[in-house]
């Protein structure tokens, strides 16, 4: 479909002897770059959210997994301190048993060779004990290792999380805080049809082809100039952000005649004229802008009806702001893991 476009956009431009063999280059280009960068766009919009899902998703098992080792903790401590009791009691014993070894010299021998088996098992159990001892504090330490390690990767997962949540509130804000400077500019055509509404980051200034255009004509009318204007003044005052400007028409089929030969033709063009008028009203940078036709393949309302026609027959203004920085977080973290 793209490789048609592009076709019928040089087949309409050649007609025109006034529009160079460059200039056509540069349409081309403009709107494969607009292509790859809507792509783009979406794309990294649907990693930015499977990776926000991640990064919960990964502090929820840490979470869980300091959880286990603090319980774990808890009683390897109270094993330890039981063995330690343990252990002291069998100090005693043996502290006994060699005090009773002494007095016990006019004992028979039978009652001496008890009292030295009893000492053996004493020393024994006393050994057994000191190397379980050993292997829990061991194992204690392993564990309280392993737990500072899950904290602080949880720490460092959430201040990620928390600089990923902060830079989308600050996009969003700053998203509103032009959309509120757009609908302030452009509230005297709320009621010839034009819209201004706000998502997925981006924000999405509608107006009807009425507003704009006469019947098949690619002239935009004196009507609807001011409003084009009034919003290139709010633009060029914006920095980092890309413009791009979308033609829509309806289902019915192009029945005019000279240059234009179908809907694609209409929708490209019109695009284009909204683009040179506010590039000449306004300091914008040309960068900035993008045209693109979408013929009647984009309706915002699928009836056949003519109130469903006039929706379609369209001009979409789309801003959106740079995402480089959120881009930076994301790599980093990639980094790092």
């Amino acid at each position: 479909m793209n490789r048609l476009l592009v076709i019928l956009l040089i087949a309409t431009i050649g007609l025109s002897a006034c529009v160079s063999p460059k200039k056509v280059q540069e349409i081309k280009d403009d709107y494969a770059k607009s292509e790859e960068e809507r792509k783009y766009l979406k794309t990294e919009n649907q990693r930015l959210e499977t990776e926000n899902k991640e990064q919960f998703a990964s502090i929820e098992q840490l979470e869980k997994a300091i959880k286990a080792l603090a319980d774990d903790t808890t009683s390897l401590g109270l094993d330890l301190r039981r063995k330690a009791k343990e252990y002291n009691r069998v100090n005693r014993l043996n502290d006994q048993l060699l005090k009773k070894q002494a007095e016990s010299s006019q004992l028979s021998e039978a009652e001496n060779r008890k009292l030295l088996y009893e000492l053996q098992l004493a020393q024994e159990d006393l050994q057994a004990k000191e190397d379980a001892l050993k292997q829990l504090e061991r194992e204690l330490n392993a564990k309280r290792d392993n737990l500072n390690e899950l904290s602080a990767a949880l720490s460092e997962r959430e201040k990620r999380v928390k600089e990923l949540e902060d830079l989308i509130a600050q996009k969003d804000a700053k998203v509103k805080a032009l959309k509120d400077k757009v609908s302030d500019a452009l509230l005297n055509f709320k009621d010839k049809g034009l819209t201004v509404e706000q998502g997925n980051g981006r924000i999405y200034v509608s107006l009807e082809a009425k507003l704009l255009f006469p019947s098949g004509s690619t002239t935009i009318n004196p009507e609807g100039k001011p409003a084009l204007v009034d919003l290139a003044k709010v633009l060029e005052k914006q920095e980092n952000i890309t413009v791009l400007v979308e033609g829509h028409t309806d289902i019915d089929a192009y029945r005019g005649s000279g240059q234009i030969k179908d809907n694609w033709d209409l929708s490209v063009m019109r695009a284009t004229a909204v683009v040179k008028l506010m590039l000449d009203n306004s300091s914008l940078d040309p960068k900035m802008l993008t045209a693109a036709g979408r013929g009647e393949f984009m309706p915002v309302d699928p009836a056949k009806t003519a109130e469903a026609k006039a929706k379609n027959r369209r001009i979409e203004i789309i801003l959106t702001p740079d995402l480089d920085q959120l881009f930076e977080i994301l790599d980093k973290a990639s980094a790092q893991e």
